[in-house]
């Protein structure tokens, strides 16, 4: 009985450490995490911007997707059936 207690005793003392590591080491990490994300939205996007900046000369007009041309006509609905009426 004592060692189930112990045992029961240690296992409450993990799960509130741990919950109390994490409310206070919780900000810092998010902060970190939101941190990072940043750079790397900030050098995807000079990268992006310095590549388009460096390949087009002043005035030049480039095309990065063309339209679909090939429309499909929407004459075909379907097969016309006459009906009667049966009374």
């Amino acid at each position: 009985m004592i060692t189930f207690l112990k045992t029961l005793l240690i296992v409450l003392l993990v799960y509130f450490g741990i919950k109390f590591l994490a409310r206070l080491l919780g900000p810092y990490l998010m902060r970190y995490i939101a941190k990072k994300a940043g750079e790397r939205f900030e050098k995807a996007f000079q990268n992006n911007n310095q590549s388009s900046k460096t390949s087009k000369r002043p005035g030049e007009v480039t095309i990065d997707k063309m339209p679909n041309t090939h429309k499909k006509s929407k004459d075909t609905v379907g097969e016309y059936v006459d009906f009667e009426e049966v009374e």
